[in-house]
């Protein structure tokens, strides 16, 4: 009797890990299928990678991308609550005795043949205007950073989801074995403060796998920790190593089927194709001067935005997946014309670079960029209006970003927002239906790439989100 007692328990475990790794598991495989050469599982795709260029902590879109030249007569003028409509406003203006507008200070202009306005502060970036789809109408219910920052990267306000980068390596798995599907690279932008956090939990796995979790590469030293091997440790000896303990997880998987220890093997594995792909990939010393001239002299200091940038083509180029950037220092609540300004002068060369890098190598077509932050700002000013300085709270209800390439259509500005840059009045997009979007990109269906998880099915896009067709090419 008591021997079947443990036969019994090990059928049970067997009996339910197969079912649970079927509901979760099936549609990870038949996603996978895109890119081992089987048919795509929803749709077919058009774009087969990301970089995604986040600027945490909310630019500025009427400063930058929505003008509102009527409010130029309307300078230090109340918002009107007929705009307002009793919305709510963060701590840090709600008690303000008015909000006065504060009309931005910077010159626009229409650029290519499809005219996207774009400010002064971008000239970069308007020289790839026929490139760009401008989408006016994100909008977001957060209003503060950290909650704001995990919906547009999550799905959900609260932290514990699995990031986007991460779903899309369980989903769709990577081009190139020998680097992980998801890779994140911070820059420190020139208005940065000690009170502008990035966790990383921002690229976590969540409840998924941990071998989901994005890779974030340093910027000196060895480019992921432990990298390189000890001192006295030869690549033989690793060798050995890992093959002796990847035998002892067997072992213990064959007797716990925990899952998360086939997910160590495979991570070990990984580390140990990275000591050689890794070092080859961040070498850029043969790139041209041309490139550095085209990116712009930051980018030959590892860490900044401009390097990142550049170091992201070379992973496009080698299949990495998901390639996230983080550029730190949007959050203008004071000093707004001259921190706006520095953040954009550290990012327009390099993003507009990379754009029309990625088309001259003929990676555009099947690489999406994104750009953008996790909510906007406002149009009045947070503390006291000058005629030469203000800044701009935190505005959820309508904020701009733009993509290129990877299937989007080019040269279009979607959406509209009111006199005030306050609320959306046409085409509103959520970021649920950013990201349902996105996916659609990559052939999925957003609604199918799920995973259960204590007894419920999860998914990106929480319970919402609606493919925006009207970007797409």
């Amino acid at each position: 009797m008591s021997s079947s007692i443990p036969s019994s328990l090990h059928l049970l475990a067997t009996r339910r890990h197969f079912f649970g790794r079927t509901a979760t598991g099936v549609g990870s495989l038949a996603l996978s299928s895109i890119l081992n050469g089987g048919a795509p599982v929803h749709f077919a795709p058009k774009t087969k990678r990301i970089i995604y260029l986040f600027m945490q902590g909310g630019p500025s879109q009427m400063d930058l991308f929505d003008p509102k030249p009527r409010l130029a007569k309307r300078h230090g003028e109340d918002l009107p609550e007929s705009v307002r409509k009793g919305q709510r406003l963060t701590t840090m203006t709600s008690k303000q005795a008015s909000l006065p507008v504060a009309p931005s200070p910077f010159k626009f202009a229409q650029h290519g043949k499809s005219g996207a306005w774009i400010s002064e502060l971008l000239p970069h970036t308007a020289r790839i205007a026929d490139e760009l789809c401008v989408i006016r109408s994100l909008n977001s219910e957060a209003i503060n950073h950290d909650p704001a920052v995990t919906l547009m990267q999550t799905g959900h306000q609260q932290p514990g989801r699995p990031s986007f980068g991460s779903w899309m390596s369980y989903g769709l798995g990577s081009e190139n074995k020998d680097l992980p599907s998801f890779v994140v690279l911070i820059s420190r932008g020139s208005a940065v403060s000690p009170a502008d956090p990035l966790y990383a939990r921002l690229w976590g796995s969540g409840f998924l796998p941990s071998n989901h979790q994005g890779v974030s590469f340093r910027s000196s030293g060895d480019p992921v920790l432990y990298l390189s091997n000890p001192d006295g440790v030869s690549s033989d000896d690793r060798r050995r190593m890992l093959d002796t303990l990847g035998r002892l997880n067997a072992m213990q998987h064959a007797e716990t089927l925990d899952p998360e220890i086939n997910t160590r093997i495979a991570q070990y594995e990984m580390a140990y194709r990275m000591q050689t792909s890794v070092p080859e990939l961040t070498d850029v010393k043969g790139e041209t001067e041309d490139t550095y001239k085209r990116y712009g002299e930051d980018a030959r200091r590892p860490g900044t935005f401009a390097a990142n940038c550049l170091l992201a083509r070379r992973l496009a180029e080698r299949g990495c997946r998901f390639i996230q950037l983080y550029h730190r220092g949007w959050d203008q609540h004071y000093n707004l014309p001259t921190n706006l300004a520095l953040q954009c002068k550290d990012v327009d060369q390099a993003g507009a670079a990379l754009v029309a890098d990625l088309k001259q190598r003929g990676l555009l077509d099947d690489t999406l960029v994104v750009w953008g932050g996790e909510f906007g700002r406002t149009i009045y000013s947070q503390g006291k209006l000058t005629s030469t300085n203000f800044g701009r709270d935190h505005h959820g209800r309508c904020f701009t970003m733009w993509m290129a390439g990877g299937g989007v259509k080019p040269g279009i500005t979607h959406g509209e927002t009111d006199d005030y840059c306050y609320s959306i009045t046409r085409d509103p997009v959520h970021v649920h239906d950013l990201n349902a979007t996105i996916l659609r990109l990559f052939g999925v269906d957003h609604l199918k790439l799920t995973y259960r998880f204590q007894g419920r099915d999860y998914r990106l896009t929480d319970l919402a989100g609606e493919v925006v067709k009207g970007v797409i090419a």
